[in-house]
């Protein structure tokens, strides 16, 4: 065997580990990034939302990177984009 194939073979499980690596843990968090990005860029006036705190409320406006938010009582908080976890209904 040459040098070449022996260096080769050695390396083969760590190249092998690398590939198990991106598919089962950099992949899936890219394509869950990917999705939460596509969820704040359509993010509209009046779509129900929950904030990563908790909190649920009603997009009352909204700009590149600043939510306003309707809740109980018709207070009016403002909130990063960022901080929506999830749309529940869209109007």
């Amino acid at each position: 065997m040459n040098e070449g194939a022996s260096l080769l073979v050695t390396m083969l499980p760590f190249i092998g580990i690398i590939v198990l690596f991106y598919f089962l843990l950099i992949r899936p968090q890219q394509k869950q990034q990917k999705k939460v990005r596509e969820m704040h860029a359509s993010l509209q006036r009046g779509d129900k939302i929950i904030t990563i705190g908790g909190l649920h409320g009603v997009i009352d406006s909204i700009d590149e990177s600043v939510v306003v938010l309707l809740v109980n009582d018709n207070r009016k908080l403002t909130y990063d984009r960022t901080a929506i976890r999830e749309v529940v209904q869209s109007d």
